[in-house]
Order: C-alpha cells, then sequence, then structure tokens
C-alpha cells in the first residue's frame, strides 16, 4: 500500500521547474502560515513550523505528487475552540491524536468512504467557516483594543459592537492600503505574489509613516524566533484523550476531506490520479510529527495546491523545495516579521475567506429548493452560530434521512387480482393476487411494502405471487418485513410465491433462511412461469386491478 514509487516521477530536467514552483508556493504559504496560525489563537511561528514540518513530510509520503500542506482556514473555528476551551497544550495532543486517527483511517482504506459526503453538507460548513474567519479579522482591520476571542459568533459580533469606540484610523489605513494591494496586483501581472505583496506594502507603509501607532506582531506576540523550536512531546494523560478525543476526531475528519478534496482538484487540473489511502497515511504522520515541534494541525491546502500546479511544478519535490524555501526564510528574516502590523494580516485572511466561501455555489444551491438546500442551509448556519463538530453531525444526520425519505418515494408496489367463478354457485371469490415490487425494499421503504400488502392478508386469497424481478436492494430490515409476510399467509393456509427474483436475492434467501421458510420450489424464473403452478388457472375469468 505505501509501496516505494513516490519518487519514480522526479526527472532532473525537471529540478528547475520544481525550484521555481517550490520557490512560488512557499512566498505564499509564509504570510498564510502565520496568519491562520494568529487566527486560531495561537502565536504566528506556530503556522510558519507546521508549514515546514507538515508540508515536507505530505511531499514525501502523500498520495498525491502536487500536494502541499499546511494549517488552513477550515480548521480556524475548530482549532480556535480548542485553544479557548482547553489551551494550547491541549491543542498539540488533539493534533497528535488526530494524526493518529488518520493513520488508521488509512489502513482502514477509509480514503474512498470520503468521496461519499454530500456536497450541500461540505459546502454548508464550508461557508461557514469563511464568515468565521472574515468576520474574525473585522477587529484587527479595525485596529480595536481590548478585544476577548470568543467560542460563539454573536459574542465576539458583540465584542466588536461594544468595542468600537476603540477604533484606529491609522489601523483601517493600513488595512485599505493592503486590501487595495491584493485586489489590484492581479491586474497588473498574474505573477506577483498577491499575498506577499499585501503584506509588505501596508507593512512597510506603517513603518515609514507612522511608526508606534498600530499593533503588531511583535507587540502582540513578541516577535518571531529564529529557527525551529526543541523536539519536545506533549504531555498525553487519560484525562486529557477523553477531553481531547471528539474535538481529535473532527480534526481528522476534517483534515481527511480537504485534503482528499485537494488531491482531486489536482487531479483535475493534471489529469493524475492521486491515491486516497496513502494521501490520509502522509497526512496522519505529519500531524503526529508536526505537534512534537509546536505546529498546529495541517491538511492539504487548495490554493497552494493550485498554485504549485500552476507554476509548473512535475514532481513531489516542489512540495519539499517550498518547505525548505520557509524554513530558509524562517532563519534569516525572521526578526523582520516583528514589524508587521496585524492589520496588515487582516485583508489576507479576508481575502483567503471571500474566495473559500464558494458563494456562487451556495446561491446556486439554495435557489435550487430541494432536500440539498435544507442540508446546506442548517450545516451552514450551525457552523456559524453554534460550532463546525455539531454543524457537521446534524449536517450529515439531516442528508441521510433525507435520503432515506426520497429513497422511499422511489417502491412502487402493483397489485393485480384474479376472480375465479365456481361453477355451482356462480359466486366470485378471490382466486390468488400478484404484487410486482419495483424499487429498494430497505428499512426506509419496508413500511410502505407492509401498509400495501397487508390487506392481502385480511382479504384472504390462496396463493399469493411476489414478484420481485424489478427489486434493486433488500436489506435486512425488507428481509425481515419478507417474512412476516410469509409466515401470516402460511398461518392462513396460504402459499407464497416468489417470481422473477435476481441471483443477488437468491444468495440472500439462502444465507438468511427465507428460501427454506418458502420452500425451494416456491422460486420462479418469472411471474408466468409461477402462475402455472396455481390449481385450476386454465379456467380463470380474469378481472385485473392495477393499483401503486
Amino acid at each position: 500500500m505505501f509501496a516505494g514509487d513516490r519518487f519514480r516521477d522526479f526527472q532532473l530536467n525537471g529540478f528547475r521547474k520544481d525550484l521555481v514552483s517550490g520557490i512560488t508556493v512557499g512566498i505564499v504559504a509564509i504570510p498564510l502560515g502565520m496568519a491562520f496560525a494568529m487566527a486560531s489563537g495561537v502565536k504566528p511561528e506556530y503556522g510558519i513550523y507546521t508549514t515546514i514540518i507538515a508540508g515536507l513530510l505530505v511531499s514525501l509520503l502523500g498520495g498525491s505528487r502536487f500536494q502541499i500542506a499546511g494549517p488552513t482556514g477550515a480548521f480556524i473555528p475548530i482549532l480556535l475552540a480548542v485553544v479557548l476551551q482547553y489551551g494550547y497544550e491541549s491543542l498539540l495532543v488533539a493534533g497528535f491524536m488526530a494524526g493518529i486517527m488518520l493513520v488508521i483511517m488509512s489502513f482502514l482504506r477509509i480514503g474512498n468512504l470520503i468521496h461519499y459526503i454530500p456536497r450541500s453538507v461540505t459546502i454548508g460548513f464550508t461557508t461557514g467557516i469563511a464568515v468565521i474567519i472574515f468576520s474574525g479579522q473585522l477587529g484587527n482591520f479595525l485596529g480595536l483594543e481590548n478585544i476577548e476571542k470568543k467560542e460563539y459568533f454573536h459574542e465576539n459580533m458583540l465584542e466588536i459592537f461594544h468595542n468600537l469606540d476603540t477604533l484606529n484610523f491609522y489601523s483601517v489605513l493600513t488595512a485599505v492600503i493592503g486590501l487595495s494591494a491584493i485586489l489590484l496586483a492581479p491586474r497588473i501581472s498574474r505573477k506577483i505574489p498577491v499575498l506577499l505583496v499585501g503584506l509588505i506594502i501596508p507593512t512597510v507603509v506603517a513603518i515609514l509613516l507612522f511608526p508606534n501607532k498600530i499593533e503588531t506582531i511583535g507587540t502582540a506576540f513578541g516577535g518571531i524566533p529564529q529557527g525551529l523550536p526543541n523536539f519536545q512531546f506533549p504531555e498525553i494523560t487519560l484525562s486529557k484523550i477523553g477531553e481531547l478525543w471528539v474535538p481529535a476526531l473532527i480534526i481528522a475528519a476534517l483534515g481527511a476531506i480537504e485534503s482528499l478534496l485537494s488531491a482531486v482538484v489536482a487531479d483535475g487540473m493534471t489529469n493524475e490520479k492521486h491515491h486516497s489511502n496513502r494521501e490520509l497515511f502522509g497526512q496522519g504522520i505529519a500531524n503526529m510529527i508536526t505537534p512534537l515541534f509546536g505546529g498546529i494541525p495541517a491538511t492539504g491546502a487548495i490554493a497552494r495546491t493550485a498554485t504549485n500546479i500552476k507554476s509548473g511544478a512535475v514532481s513531489r519535490f516542489s512540495g519539499v523545495i517550498h518547505s525548505l524555501f520557509v524554513f530558509i526564510t524562517l532563519l534569516l528574516f525572521a526578526p523582520y516579521a516583528s514589524h508587521i502590523p496585524l492589520a496588515a494580516m487582516a485583508p489576507i485572511l479576508m481575502y483567503v475567506a471571500w474566495n473559500m466561501s464558494q458563494y456562487k455555489t451556495f446561491s446556486q444551491l439554495v435557489k435550487l429548493k430541494t432536500s440539498d438546500s435544507i442540508v446546506l442551509v442548517v450545516t451552514f448556519i450551525l457552523t456559524v452560530f453554534v460550532n463546525l463538530t455539531v454543524a457537521v453531525q446534524v449536517g450529515l444526520l439531516l442528508a441521510v434521512l433525507l435520503f432515506v425519505k426520497k429513497k422511499s418515494e422511489l417502491l412502487q408496489i402493483h397489485k393485480s387480482e384474479t376472480y375465479k367463478k365456481d361453477v355451482v354457485d356462480l359466486t366470485a371469490h378471490f382466486h390468488y393476487k400478484s404484487f410486482k415490487v419495483k424499487g429498494p425494499l430497505f428499512f426506509g421503504t419496508a413500511q410502505v411494502f407492509e401498509r400495501h400488502i397487508t390487506s392481502s392478508i385480511k382479504n384472504y386469497s390462496k396463493v399469493i405471487i411476489l414478484n420481485l424481478s424489478e427489486v434493486t436492494m433488500i436489506d435486512a430490515t425488507g428481509e425481515e418485513k419478507l417474512e412476516a409476510f410469509v409466515n401470516a399467509v402460511k398461518r392462513n393456509g396460504g402459499t407464497v410465491l416468489i417470481a422473477g427474483l435476481p441471483d443477488w436475492g437468491l444468495a440472500l434467501f439462502e444465507k438468511s433462511g427465507l428460501t427454506d421458510l418458502i420452500g425451494s420450489t416456491g422460486f420462479f424464473p418469472d411471474e408466468e412461469s409461477a402462475l402455472k403452478e396455481v390449481p385450476g388457472t386454465p379456467r380463470i375469468l380474469s378481472n385485473t386491478k392495477t393499483t401503486g
């Protein structure tokens, strides 16, 4: 599964392309790493450490040769909630546990199952996360003081509202300059590293024109150290495991979803095919090692991966070079990072939030007014106003329930009632009944099936034919309803004949014991064959009714 064939695509003549793409994506990753860390409630250097270590390990061990990993915006709400509730040390433990879970997922081959998560759920929580990120930067954009980060959206909005009187004009000016640079740079040239320009220009303006007037990374966090921190294993106790297993599971699930979505995007851009379970393995190892150096949880980053591909990457060495470039930058330029204003970081995160919001797709799904629209809106609202954990759980449950409801409407039962006239008293009575079942017979449709055929037991027929030629599936509940029906008919002295049951159904009946209950002679390839076994059929005068 994890064979050493990851470097088969490396070629010396492609190294220059990997070098250029690696440096390009490294330039993009530096401001994002710091910004995502700060938005998650930790020091900016932890985002840099994550970019270096997780980026390197995922490039070496992951299942996509173009994948770029690091801290991402999707993690911000859950990481911030862990930091606020349990502290930074517990975040390291949760990240380590999430890494273990991802490795387990890879060996259980869960990678392919991630693709079954409804798009309405992923769009719902992604757009909700975008709203949280965007709104969370309003305080830094406006330069507000005494802002205390809260767990819930409405609490943070109230914090901003109550502190509007502390607005800093210089912060607003800095943020506007940064936002303008981000929006105007692509119009000048597509090759300009937009986010880096959006960070450097407002920083230089603030330093030259109004020094010491706004809060910076240095005043807020004490600057960024040069180099990686020492290796340190987090303190893991049973009580912490009990507290953090749910956040760790959400981090693992979210990391799996986003990394595989990123890999799918990369496949679409390159006509390649990633290895899902290998990707989860690489992500798991990265998230186990990164906390040992103070890093926060990481996953595949769609925007950085796309940048890597667009910059000409040909092998996974571009990701390795990206990590090495960020590491060298940390060694050489870390002291200068303390001068970066927080107001210059705000537009970067707002820009990222806007791009990840998928507002066009969100709007289109809402306009459809289908079950997907309901799932989308519920997931979005819960993500924003409650938390991501509840949103994903409720969104998935609601999607399943609506799916079951939709499937239950696919079951159709057509009933045929045929009469035989007695030659003595000429009174009509039921001779046999036939039911043609179309669609899935599972727990969601079992009640519909039972309701339609119960009357056939009350209005007694000697022989009942079940035509199952167009049944698409039968689960344990459907099998149980069939067994109960057969037993009820037999108690009334009747017989059930099965017509047209597919091979998979015959195997299921054999295993469940229904074959023995019905009898091996009670199965026929089609309804016509079953009718030949009904006594007196040649003398029947038919009057057939069909109901659905």
